[in-house]
């Protein structure tokens, strides 16, 4: 029983932390959506990487806690942070610029400026 319990735990933190996790990514999609280049690091702009580092290192440590809490959990892991790190890094020239990549992923999370 004590497991069972320990287990219900830990995936009731796992739905708080994915909860805090959208917050973060949304409040950053929103400021990229704004004009700040930089999240998804399609340039090499070391101002831009530096502006982000803070809030991408949050994302991506918030996001290896979630999946190793869902490997425990025998859980898939964490879809959203999966995507959002499969959208990072140097990109064509013809792809959209980051402000409108922010805006596309807020409208699919529901969550529109």
């Amino acid at each position: 029983m004590a497991r069972a319990d320990r287990l219900e735990r830990l995936d009731t933190r796992r739905g708080e932390l994915e909860a805090e996790y959208q917050e973060v990514l949304i409040a950053a999609l929103r400021k990229a959506a704004a004009g700040s280049w930089g999240l998804f690091d399609h340039n090499p702009d070391k101002t831009a990487r530096a502006a982000w580092k803070a809030t991408v290192t949050d994302l991506c440590d918030r996001g290896q806690e979630i999946d190793e809490m869902r490997e425990t959990l025998g859980l898939e892991p964490f879809a959203l942070h999966a995507e959002f790190e499969a959208s990072r890094g140097p990109v064509s020239a013809t792809a959209p610029g980051e402000p409108k990549q922010a805006r596309a992923w807020l409208d699919r999370l529901g969550a529109g400026t």
